[in-house]
């Protein structure tokens, strides 16, 4: 049953993206583009989103598990340090630069082209990278 709405909330979420645009880089790039050809309409994507998130937010608040049982996770720490700020940089540069971030690509993936797949598997590259070098960080620098 969680597979079946696992299925269900990414085919909603995958389409959602496609409808609104989110997967042609041009829009997205054209959003960060704010001293040129700016296209505001990024901006009434991330607010629809933004509604119903508050929503989930308000109904999880009383509950201690989702709908299939599943123990929600922790909250996410507010505490703003080096790895916030690095890893903040490198999705924006990587956001910019390709115009595109992870969920985009993942549903641009059906119809998309060479610079796509190179995105995807540099994308796919950095995330089974990236635990090394936290670690290998962790263990040369002590924690903040």
């Amino acid at each position: 049953m969680r597979n079946l709405f696992a299925f269900i909330a990414g085919g909603l979420f995958g389409t959602g993206l496609f409808i609104s645009g989110m997967t042609d880089t041009t829009k997205v790039q054209g959003w960060l583009d704010v001293f040129g050809a700016w296209d505001p309409t990024l901006a009434f994507v991330m607010g629809g989103a933004m509604i119903p998130m508050v929503i989930a937010w308000l109904i999880t608040r009383r509950r201690t598990a989702s709908l299939v049982g599943t123990p929600f996770p922790p909250k996410p720490s507010t505490k703003i340090d080096s790895k916030l700020i690095v890893g903040s940089l490198m999705f924006g540069m990587g956001w910019g630069l390709a115009g595109l971030c992870p969920g985009p690509s993942i549903a641009a993936l059906s119809y998309g082209g060479t610079g796509l797949y190179i995105f995807v598997a540099a994308m796919l590259t950095g995330m089974a990278v990236t635990p090394i070098l936290r670690a290998r960080l962790d263990r040369a620098v002590p924690a903040e």
